[in-house]
Parts: structure tokens; sequence; C-alpha cells
């Protein structure tokens, strides 16, 4: 596992800037707020999920039997899965799985239905959060997640915990082809799964602004942590 695209003896665009951590449940809207907070402050884009289901992806191809701790711990350690910081300081880090991008298939039924019970592996975790860290560590990026301000990156510029009501994040993935249509049932199962795991369980970090976006536009939420990144920056050392 590796980061490509730093190194070299010329400074990476953008290294220094603020890091943002945004974390929460599936469905929260994390990702679209991520993604459109990253464009508008320019900044990249790390979406750390990614790197659990192209994980989980690989290992069900390989057939591992993902509720076996041993064994997902072990496969995990020989799989190629490699993160390519995007170049200038704006655009999304790609996530490669065996030198490509795995795609759609990231989104796929089994790769939903497995992912949590792979991301709990403690193994696992410390696998590829060293990987995420390595990005991270940069700087100029908003990362997205369930442990971004608690284990990742706790020093983060900018730190969010996104929620929403189950129901509401139920109706978001039901019409969300990304998300696979998963059921309140299913979301409930990731989320028992996620914040009840010993290896760095989903919750907010004690500093983190906890954001409800039941009711709240995503241009709100949006605007919101926008303000808190110009805060972030003018209060840096220049």
């Amino acid at each position: 596992m590796k980061v490509v695209g730093l190194g070299g003896d010329e400074p990476v665009e953008g290294s220094g800037d603020v890091i943002v951590a945004i974390d929460g449940p599936a469905g929260s809207g994390k990702s679209t707020v991520a993604r459109r907070v990253a464009e508008r402050a320019r900044l990249r884009y790390l979406d750390t999920g990614a790197t659990y289901r192209a994980l989980t992806l690989a290992l069900l191809r390989r057939g591992i039997p993902v509720d076996d701790p041993e064994a997902v711990a072990d496969a995990a350690k020989a799989v190629d899965l490699t993160l390519e910081l995007a170049p200038g300081p704006a655009g999304a880090a790609r996530v490669l799985l065996d030198g490509a991008e795995p795609g759609a298939a990231l989104r796929s039924p089994e790769v939903n239905a497995t992912v949590s019970t792979v991301s709990a592996v403690p193994a696992v975790r410390e696998l590829l959060v060293g990987l995420q860290r390595s990005l991270v560590g940069v700087g100029g990026i908003v990362v997205e997640g369930r442990d971004i301000g608690t284990v990742v990156w706790p020093d983060a510029d900018v730190k969010v915990f996104l929620t929403a009501s189950e129901h509401e994040r139920a109706r978001r993935r039901g019409g969300d082809a990304e998300g696979g249509g998963e059921t309140v049932e299913a979301l409930a199962r990731r989320d028992a799964i996620d914040s009840g795991r010993a290896a760095s369980p989903t919750r907010a970090a004690a500093d983190a602004l906890v954001i409800d976006s039941t009711t709240r536009s995503i241009d709100q939420v949006v605007d919101q942590l926008l303000e808190l990144i110009e805060a972030a920056r003018a209060s840096r050392p220049r």
C-alpha cells in the first residue's frame, strides 16, 4: 500500500493549507458536502471510505471469508492498494486497486453489506489509517470518513461531525445509485458495527462541530463549513 504523487525536490502544490475532517455515518451527506467544500475552497479531497471499500472488494474477489478476522488481516497485507495524489491544489485523490480504479464496483450491494465487517478488523484499520495519514499530512485537503477527527488526524484545522435522522439517511441512500439502495435496516446494522467496534468506532470528536443535516440543504451546510475554513486560514501563522 502506498501513496503516489509525493516525493521529489519540488514542493507539493497546495501543501501546508488547512486540513478539514468531516466525519459521520452513511447517508449523512458527508460525501456530497466534502466534495463541494473541497471544490469551492480549492482543496484536495479524500474519501477514506473508498479505501475500505476497495480492500473489501479485493477480499471478496479473492474469496476471503470476511467474517474471519485473522483471514482478513493476513490477506489485507497482500492487497495492492494505492492512493494517487491529485495534481494541483484541488481535485480528488484516486484509489487504485491492482493499479486500476475499481469504479462502480466499490458501491455494489456485496461491498455495502460487508465493508463494515472488514473495517472493524483492527489490523485493517492500522494498515489503512497509515496509508491515509501519508496523504493527509501533505495538507490542503478535505478528508471524509468515520474516524478522521478522532484517529486519522486529530489535529485537523476544521473538524465536523455530520449526521441526520436514520430515516432521512435511508431515504437518501435509497435514492442514490451510488449508495446501493440501502434500507433502514441495513443502515442500522452498519451503524451498530461502525459505532460498536473496538478499533476507531464512529463518534464525534470532543472538539468537533456536530451538524444535523436532516432539515438543512447541502448548500447551507457547505456555506457553514466554508466560513469555518476561512476562519481557520485566517488564524494560521503566516
